[in-house]
């Protein structure tokens, strides 16, 4: 169990990060292991985005440019792969064409319109919400950083779960597509969102409750968009793992400015 465990702490930072960690297992155990940890390589990423952000605002900068850095280390942290998933299943997604030729689209190397106006209003709104968060204090902005960073990922848990098929049968998607049971995808959802809670409850007042629905509306918005993907494309692909999380990752950031 230790083995398997530590090939899927591998698997989760090898594949959802360009951190140097090299996967050494590539089969469904592992990549069920590697989609439970999903959500730790996302604490990793979302600390280290909160970082420059609270760095950049206590040395007197502004918290625009403090959320554009908190903004840029995923991104970066990720070789733009999630960003990029998200345009190809705009594309995918606003083509209104049958599955297949949808998916073909996807799999170009371009963009499209549809996913350069996604993109454009994601990182909007991502840059938009943590300069609110920020301008409220550099703790508000950081646990906002890692929040979300951490609810992105756990999205990617549940979307890993058996009873969600793949749409294609090579690729990302099809490797982790159906590896978690619906057990453990509940039990990972219920310790992050506690854990989000206990975050938000460092800063005080109402923020345990603030940043626990922010994580719960972050995985609500995640599986409305599975539940059109896979009614559209017939499954998963890593293109939609990639939307998911940057989905959840907006909707955190934005629950989080109400109040």
């Amino acid at each position: 169990m230790t083995s398997l465990n530590s090939h899927g702490i591998r698997f989760a930072f090898g594949t959802l990060t360009v951190l140097p960690v090299r996967v050494t297992r590539w089969d469904r155990e592992a990549a069920r292991a590697g989609m439970l940890c999903a959500p730790l390589a996302g604490l990793v990423v979302g600390l280290l985005a909160a970082v420059p952000g609270a760095l950049l605002l206590l040395l007197g900068s502004g918290p625009l440019l403090a959320a554009v850095a908190s903004a840029a280390v995923p991104a970066v942290l990720t070789r733009g792969l999630h960003l990029d998933g998200l345009a190809d299943t705009a594309d995918g997604l606003g083509s209104g064409k049958p599955a297949d030729d949808a998916l073909r689209i996807m799999k170009q190397s371009d963009i499209g319109p549809f996913g350069v106006i996604t993109l454009l209003f994601v990182l909007l709104a991502q840059v938009a919400a943590l300069d609110e968060l920020y301008g409220r204090g550099w703790a508000y902005g950081a646990v906002a950083a890692a929040v979300a960073a951490v609810a992105a990922r756990l999205a990617l848990t549940l979307a890993a779960r058996r009873g969600v098929p793949p749409a294609r049968p090579e690729g990302l998607g099809a490797a982790v597509a159906g590896t978690v049971t619906v057990r453990a995808a509940v039990a990972a959802g219920a310790v992050v969102v506690a854990g989000c809670a206990g975050a938000g409850a460092l800063l005080g007042g109402y923020g345990a409750p603030r940043h626990a629905l922010a994580a719960l509306a972050a995985l609500g918005a995640a599986q409305l968009l599975l539940r059109h993907c896979v009614r559209r494309f017939g499954g998963v692909t890593g293109d939609v793992f990639g939307a998911l999380a940057e989905t959840a990752a907006t909707t955190a950031l934005v629950v989080l400015t109400f109040g």
